[in-house]
């Protein structure tokens, strides 16, 4: 169900009316947070780190109370938001280039290193409408055979095969990105370079998009900063890292450097921004409480990240969602927004949320699914989320896990014992559902060696 502002039926009329009337296509900002957790801004209730520039973000929009990303982990998610695909259709289903558990039970599928170059992009539908485009930031989807410009961008910026950067201080010595002066900070660069960027493109419609590589490791952030975290440690408290809180600080930043230029160029009211992060935070770099666990699981830790779409005049600003909403559902949205027409389009797994941005109460939808037949911090499986229920499904030995996440937000209970004809259910929708999508899955592997196998 969606919770609207008091004023949220007038807003739904404005912006049913800005849809039809728009003086031209808006344009479009995507923040992508890596690690960021579900708890970890001030609007999502953290209290310990400063967040103000995206908190008034939120203010000023709609917030998702109930945002996923499409995988637990980074590379699958950064390409399902481009594509609008589940990571399992893309058989691209961990981070590129993943780790290794030689001796492990299951051996983990041929999966793809890489983002399919076939697989239509975002830049490259709204391209055809007068969109310029830009990627400024992590890529991590391939090496340079596989680089933005190859998925439609028209330019791009600091983006590699790296899924972190050697360092967050110049010399960064990341090969597409010119170097700063030493002790640059590399968020910061980001922010100053993305300002210009849309200085010098505001006459025409746009989409920039913005994959930082904060708040991901290293935890490297400027010490002065970091020290007055330290002075605002308080005993008990569930978040306490300092040098991550400066981090997150500076992304705060470097998004408000952003959001002021939209402004000082006149183009608020013409610009989507979206704002969302790629997984669940890192423990125990940060703490994702009341959410279970984190990065790298499928527990709602690992799954839930925040999600903030603010465009004025047209989303009622203060309001909030609770329908569940995926990376996978960016793609249909932004086309949708931009008056992409459907005729043409590749068929995708996203749901558009545009009814839910307007004003509406629900989307089509039957189901959000995950699928991890990786090793990482638990072992390969897959899970469902319909409704209020959610089931969790392990490959080494189909082990099912079953949680009312209405009742129960930490995923303490499990039901399946308590609900056995609901879970034989659900995991029968998932295996239909990888079959459908054509998942890869783990396979017996003939070296497994508990006694060498090393659990990360």
């Amino acid at each position: 169900m969606t919770r609207r502002t008091a004023l949220g039926g007038l807003a739904t009329v404005a912006a049913a009316s800005r849809l039809r009337a728009a003086p031209r296509r808006p344009n479009f900002v995507v923040f992508l947070i890596d690690d960021l957790g579900a708890r970890d801004l001030g609007c999502d209730g953290s209290s310990f780190h400063r967040t103000p520039r995206i908190d008034q973000l939120a203010a000023a929009g709609m917030r998702f109370t109930q945002g996923y990303a499409a995988c637990p982990v980074c590379s699958p998610t950064r390409a399902a938001l481009l594509t609008g695909q589940y990571p399992a259709r893309l058989h691209l289903t961990d981070w590129i280039a993943g780790h290794r558990r030689p001796f492990a039970k299951l051996a983990v599928p041929d999966w793809t290193m890489h983002l399919d170059p076939a697989t239509r992009t975002l830049p490259e539908l709204l391209r055809p409408l007068g969109y310029r485009s830009a990627s400024f930031g992590k890529w991590h989807l391939g090496g340079p055979a596989y680089y933005p410009a190859v998925h439609g961008f028209d330019e791009q910026l600091a983006g590699t095969d790296r899924g972190q950067p050697p360092s967050y201080f110049a010399p960064y010595k990341i090969d597409t990105l010119p170097e700063g002066p030493a002790g640059e900070y590399l968020t910061d660069r980001l922010g100053e370079e993305a300002g210009r960027w849309i200085a010098a493109h505001r006459g025409e419609p746009f989409l920039l998009y913005l994959p930082h590589f904060a708040v991901h490791t290293p935890v490297q952030a400027p010490r002065e900063l970091t020290a007055a975290y330290q002075a605002r440690r308080r005993p008990g408290a569930p978040q306490q890292n300092a040098a991550y809180a400066a981090m997150l600080e500076r992304v705060d930043s470097a998004v408000g450097r952003v959001l002021d230029e939209l402004t000082r160029q006149g183009l608020d009211n013409d610009t989507v921004v979206v704002f969302t992060s790629d997984n669940g935070g890192l423990l125990p770099v940060t703490n994702n409480a009341p959410l279970r666990n984190g990065k790298g699981t499928l527990y709602e830790g690992g799954l839930r990240v925040p999600w903030i779409v603010r465009w004025p005049g047209a989303v009622a600003a203060g309001s909030t969602c609770d329908a569940p909403v995926c990376s996978i559902d960016l793609w249909p949205t932004l086309l949708d927004l931009a008056g992409a027409p459907a005729a043409g389009r590749p068929p995708v797994d996203g749901r558009s949320l545009q009814p839910l941005l307007t004003g509406g109460r629900r989307i089509d939808r039957e189901a959000l699914y995950w699928h991890y037949p990786h090793y990482r911090r638990t072992a390969p499986g897959g899970a469902l989320r319909d409704g209020r229920w959610k089931l969790i499904e392990y490959y080494e030995d189909q082990r099912t896990e079953l949680y009312d996440l209405l009742a129960d937000p930490s995923e303490s209970r499990d039901l399946a014992t308590a609900e056995p004809a609901r879970a034989r259910e659900l995991r029968a929708r998932l295996a239909a559902w990888r079959r459908a999508v054509g998942a890869q899955m783990p396979t017996p592997n003939p070296a497994w060696d508990p006694a060498k196998d090393k659990p990360f």
